[in-house]
């Protein structure tokens, strides 16, 4: 086993041995070709941000209203949750994308800019994702901080947002910050469209 380490070893610095020119010149910023690349560079990226900026605010709030119905005693309510994360969570990122641009147009007659089709397709497929997030947050609360919040006399409404939201956004801030990275990387599927 140590001998074909050795051997692999051996051929990874073999080949870095060549006298290849790696082009970072490109990006070279005192020259004109390199300053240009740069400039589109940094407008790619801030364009990149935007979208996911957007895409997971608008799918943390879908999230949270599909999430809701999940803690409710009402059986249809449930299950409404249930289909809607695993429907859209079974659905392709791609396949959605291609669905919103090119599908709408022809099924329904509305038609979208690549930019937004994007942020739509973002959105929905997401939404499913930070649903799970936001129950697994609710639900993770301590079932007492949920029998104070009713001896008090606060109905459903007021016991979310003034006792268990607080609380569940502090346990579900590390998940939210890792589907923001998770959405940069599903971004490349948006070249499909912007790059047309």
């Amino acid at each position: 086993m140590k001998f074909i380490k050795y051997i692999a070893l051996f051929l990874l610095l073999e080949g870095c041995n060549s006298n290849y020119e790696w082009g970072w010149y490109i990006l070279n910023p005192s020259n004109v070709e390199g300053l240009t690349n740069l400039k589109f560079l940094i407008s790619g990226i801030t364009t990149t941000i935007y979208i996911s900026v957007v895409s997971i605010f608008l799918a943390m709030i879908i999230g949270l209203v599909v999430a809701l119905p999940s803690l409710s005693k009402n059986k249809f309510l449930s299950y409404f949750n249930i289909a809607y994360v695993e429907i859209v969570r079974a659905i392709p990122l791609l396949v959605l994308i291609l669905w919103i641009y090119y599908g709408l147009p022809i099924m329904l007659g509305i038609s979208f800019s690549p930019f937004v089709s994007g942020i739509i397709a973002l959105t929905i497929s997401e939404s499913a994702f930070q649903a799970e997030i936001f129950r697994a947050g609710i639900n993770s609360i301590n079932k007492g901080q949920h029998e104070v919040a009713e001896s008090l006399g606060m109905d459903f409404w007021k016991k979310m947002r003034f006792v268990i939201l607080p609380q569940a956004i502090k346990v579900v801030l590390p998940a939210l910050g890792n589907q923001f990275v998770y959405v940069e990387k599903r971004m490349n599927l948006l070249r499909l469209l912007i790059g047309r």
